[in-house]
């Protein structure tokens, strides 16, 4: 397959109870993407729940995926996926929750650390290399002494709920302008803004 295919992972956990949390907002991202791209997710045997598509007429081809294994697990899925669609490293685009940047905030960026985050650290771990993509949606920091764990497998708050379909949108919009156009496009229009 032609590498001008990307391949987009939407990182969290999978099941119902998980569904809502700050942990999973980058799956949440992806179910707007694939609103955008048309068609539904289906079963993959890597694991992934997987919709193969264009993002807007004769645009970029993309590879949505949702990986079904627990975060800390992501890794697998999305090596396997990248290797079935002939896809190198830096064509894939990690989307996930980020702690060290504040709520309705969106940072992208290409390799360094994980942060603490298991999910980039097990993909770092099975792709062999940190040179892929990331969007980071800010989730904010946990409250007083709240537990890092318990805080992203929390649902928003209230007032966030409110703000979460924007930013939602808003890290949509980063994934596509970083694949149409780039990544320092999509840094100077995204970095130091908030949404509405």
């Amino acid at each position: 397959m032609a590498s001008d295919t990307w391949l987009v992972a939407g990182l969290g956990n999978p099941g119902p109870g998980y569904a809502h949390n700050r942990h999973n907002v980058g799956q949440m991202v992806l179910d707007e993407l694939a609103a955008r791209v048309g068609g539904s997710f289906k079963a993959h045997k890597s694991r992934a729940q997987v919709l193969e598509g264009r993002l807007g007429v004769g645009g970029p081809r993309v590879v949505l995926a949702k990986p079904m294994t627990y975060m800390n697990l992501s890794g697998g899925p999305v090596a396997s996926l990248a290797k079935f669609f002939g896809i190198e490293p830096d064509h894939v685009v990690a989307i996930h929750d980020e702690i060290d940047i504040p709520f309705n905030t969106i940072k992208l960026k290409i390799g360094g650390g994980e942060g603490g985050h298991n999910g980039l650290r097990d993909i770092s771990k099975a792709l062999a290399t940190k040179d892929y993509y990331r969007v980071r949606v800010g989730v904010g920091r946990p409250p007083g002494r709240m537990d890092t764990a318990d805080f992203v497998l929390r649902d928003f708050g209230t007032t966030e709920k409110k703000e979460l379909p924007f930013l939602i949108g808003d890290a949509a919009d980063a994934a596509e302008l970083l694949i149409r156009e780039g990544l320092l496009a999509a840094q100077q229009k995204f970095h130091g803004a908030t949404s509405a």
